[in-house]
């Protein structure tokens, strides 16, 4: 996919979460282990969002193991940066064409 589609993609998935009252903290959070596409803030849990999307495939199947690994590690990194002590969970927001579907807590 081009960064351009990348884009594009965070930008729905953003509004997404707008939209269903997530705040928005930051976006394209880089470490030395990646980037958290989202990071937002909901009933005092923190929401570390990767956007995948696709109109030919099942974006879900895009995060593997290992980039799921390489999120968990840049959220610690960002917890301990910002000194948080809130909840958090790892979640998928999908984005095929125009529709949006968040998975919640892909870790468990």
């Amino acid at each position: 996919m081009s960064r351009a589609k990348g884009n594009l993609a965070e930008d729905k998935a953003a509004a997404f979460l707008q939209h269903n009252n997530f705040c928005i903290l930051a976006r394209n959070f880089y470490t030395r282990f990646g980037e958290i596409d989202i990071i937002a803030s909901k009933h005092n849990v923190l929401h570390f969002v990767e956007v995948k999307s696709g109109n030919n495939f099942e974006p879900i199947y895009a995060i593997t193991p290992k980039k799921l690994e390489r999120i968990l590690k840049s959220a610690h990194i960002y917890l301990n940066t910002t000194q948080s002590k809130q909840n958090y969970c790892i979640d998928a927001l999908l984005v095929r064409g125009d529709i949006c579907e968040l998975v919640e807590n892909i870790t468990f």
